[in-house]
Parts: structure tokens; sequence; C-alpha cells
């Protein structure tokens, strides 16, 4: 081949390779959108007529509604922004506000459409809120919207969101990730802890609907206190059936949890979906601000192969301890292990609200009747942080305290398996006389 066909030969093959070079050069330098679903990510804020469901969006028919779609950048950088949804009837007109930036939309589309909305600057990495709201309609609601859609150079470094329902996850989502504290007992106590002592302070403004403040949690159940409504608190224990289901029912009697005692004002049944076993709890109106302590009591029994659990709760301000219940679990003669603690919100639709709890004074007390400070814990977290589907969760020590904190789309958050060490209270243990509990 002479040099001329040659040289036309190659032009003609690097112009056929260009494209496919250029377009693998784009790929690599701008990510691809994402799909973010109002099912996992979305909140009615304000208002009450507008709902989230699986599908998204629905029922938006009052102007008053205000309803939020959260997710986060690893990146600052522009965002192009779209929203998948459809108008049933009529003629709408909304308001999309994000990063300080506000977009109106007339809309009339009955079949579903993604409706471009522009481009914001989010400026440094974090939580985005995208807030929207109904300006007018002639149909019976303003939208029913099933996605938000987002692009740009704001998702080079990934983004976290709710991604799909795989494990009804657009529940757990929703709810927000749980937090623990995993305490280190000192060695010499290992194995043998008979007691365990704790104390829970919920600063003001954080005790949220939907929280559990999880004083005792042990390898049998967990103890601690809960906001259940806006006129209901409980002081909750639980202890789980060594047998694995989720419906209490199908427990073996040789396997179920017997109940020995309760307090006066405890009531008492069974629980399921989340293992199986005995439940307990009291109603009582803690307050944030201050201080509540929880002893669990471990008793084994090898002859039996069995172990009682006992919980007790004391108002510091009142001085009295208060008995919540006693439990037999079979197959387990075995002493407190596994002890921790842990924030959890339990209602998806105050997930976007943030809440903490305060964790102090600890004490681990062995068989021989010796006490030990508990001054070390590991920082760890569920699946829907593991998965990071929600990265609004953190801990840390404060003084002589732990505290956790989640929900809320903050932009701090905590790695999980940080060990925490906080102060020693410099101070004897709490003076406690065993033989006169309840």
């Amino acid at each position: 081949m002479n040099m001329k066909k040659f040289t036309f030969f190659l032009l003609a093959f690097q112009l056929l390779i260009l494209p496919a070079t250029f377009a693998g050069s784009r790929a690599e330098i701008e990510p691809e959108s994402i799909i973010i679903p109002l099912g996992g990510n979305g909140y009615v804020e304000k208002g009450g007529t507008a709902r989230i469901k699986n599908e998204g969006l629905s029922n938006w028919s009052n102007a008053a509604d205000v309803i939020a779609i959260y997710f986060r950048t690893e990146a600052a950088g522009s965002a192009d922004l779209s929203l998948k949804l459809r108008i049933p009837d009529g003629n709408s007109k909304i308001s999309v506000t994000v990063a300080g930036k506000t977009f109106q939309k007339e809309l009339n589309n009955t079949g579903t459409q993604i409706v471009p909305l522009g481009q914001v600057l989010i400026k440094a990495p974090g939580y985005v809120k995208v807030e929207l709201k109904g300006i007018s309609k002639t149909g019976a609601v303003f939208a029913e919207v099933s996605d938000l859609l987002v692009g740009g150079s704001a998702l080079a470094k990934g983004a976290v969101y709710v991604k799909n329902n795989e494990g009804s996850y657009f529940h757990w989502g929703r709810r927000g990730p749980s937090v623990h504290l995993n305490y280190e007992i000192p060695a010499e106590a290992k194995g043998k802890v008979e007691w365990f002592y704790n104390e829970i302070m919920v600063p003001n403004g954080e005790d949220k609907q939907g929280t559990y403040y999880m004083a005792n949690g042990f390898g049998g159940g967990y103890f601690g206190m809960q906001v259940n409504s806006p006129t209901e608190r409980r002081v909750l224990f639980s202890v789980w059936s060594p047998f694995t289901t989720d419906d209490p029912k199908s427990i073996p009697d040789s396997m179920k949890i017997v109940l020995l005692k309760k307090g006066n004002t405890t009531k008492t049944g069974e629980f399921g979906n989340e293992g199986s076993g005995g439940q307990s709890y009291m109603l009582y109106p803690w307050k944030a601000g201050k201080s509540y302590a929880f002893l669990t009591h471990a008793k084994p029994n090898p002859a039996k192969n069995t172990t009682v659990y006992t919980a007790y709760f004391k108002d510091l301000d009142k001085g009295d301890w208060q008995l919540v219940a006693s439990f037999e679990r079979p197959q387990s003669a075995v002493y407190l292990s596994g002890i921790y603690s842990f924030l959890e919100n339990f209602s998806p639709t105050t997930g976007d609200q943030s809440r903490r709890g305060d964790y102090k004074n600890q004490w681990a007390i062995d068989a021989s009747g010796k006490w030990h400070e508990v001054t070390n814990a590991k920082f760890t977290a569920d699946a829907t942080a593991r998965i990071n589907y929600r990265k609004d969760y953190t801990g840390g020590t404060d003084q002589t305290s732990f505290y956790l904190k989640n929900c809320g789309f903050f932009n701090d958050f905590t790695p999980i398996n940080t060990p925490f060490h906080r102060k020693s209270t410099g101070k004897t243990h709490p003076e406690i006389d065993f033989n006169k509990l309840p």
C-alpha cells in the first residue's frame, strides 16, 4: 500500500472511532441522572390532605400542603431537576423551590410525563431539600408525582437517597437510620453482668413523636422509653422468644416467654413483626430535659436452662424505683450480654425530623456484686445507613455522657464503627438497695 492510501485509511479509521471515544469521555465526566422516588424520599411537612404512598404523592388538593423531597450529594456543582407527574384533570400551577431558587410550572398533562424544572447550583456537599407547593388548579388535585429526576455535576461523587422499595425500604428509608451504642464491658465483668444501670436525658425539643430512646438492650430484649403520640409516652420492656418467628401465635409453649410479675400500672402482652416474645409497658409522662434511670437484672437458672429478666424504672426527681415487669426466657441460662443502647424512629411520617438522646452514667454490676463503670462504646447503625440510603446519623461524647442523633436530613454524620470514650463521672456508683426493689 502506498503512503497516500495508508494516510487515507488511517484518517477514516480515526473518524470512525472518535465519536465512540468522545462518548466514553462524556460518560466519565458527566454522571448519569438519578431517579428519586417520592415513595421513599418524600414527606408532607405542612397541611394534611396530601399523602405519600409507595407510588408517590397523591391527594394533593390543599394549597396549604407543603411537600418536601430530600437527597444528598457528595459534591458541589450544578443540578438539573425534573419531576415525573400527571394532572388527572384540569389545569394546575405549582412552584418548586430548591437551593434558594423557585420554579413555577403550569401543567395540564393527563398522562404521566417528565417535566423539566431547571438548573440550580449546589454550593456544598450535603442534603438538598426540594419543596413543592400548589398555586392554583381547576381539577381535584394539583398533581400526582411519582419521582424527582436529578442530573448534573453535583452527582460526580454520588448521591444518597432511598433508591427502591426492595425489602420494604420505602418504609424503612422514610423512618430514617437507627443508631446504636455498643458498650464495652470491663474485662473483669464480662460474661457475668447480673445488673446494668443506665440513664437517659432527652434534650429539650428533641422528644419527637415516634422515637424510641432505648437504654438497656441485651442479647434477649430491650428496655427504654418512647414518644407514642402527642399525648402518650411509654416506658417499654420486651423480651424475645428463642423461637424465631414474627408470629407470636406460632411459638411452642415450651419456648414462650413467661410473665412472672409486673408493676401495678404495667400493661403486658405479646409482640411480633420484629421477632416475637413478651412485651410490657407502662404509661409514664416523662419529660424532655429531665433524667431517668433504667436498671435491668438477669438471673440465670442452669437447672431449668432459663433466665429471669427484670426491668426497673426510676424518675430521678422522685427517687423511687418502679417495677416494670419480670419475664422468664427459656433456653438461655445466661447473664446480660451484648449490652447496648439505641435511638430509633418508628414513625415513617416523622423521618424528616431530627431527634437526640443523651445516655449517661452507665454501670455494670457483676454476679459478685462488684460495680464497674462503663466508659467506652462503639457506634453502629442499621441497614438503612449501611446500604447508604440515609446519611443523617451521628453520635459522640459530651463530657461524661454519650449521645446519639438521627433523622432530619442534617449534614454531619459519624462513620459506622467509630469508638467513643466518655469521661468518668468521678463519683461513686448510684446507691441501690437491691433487697428493697419492688
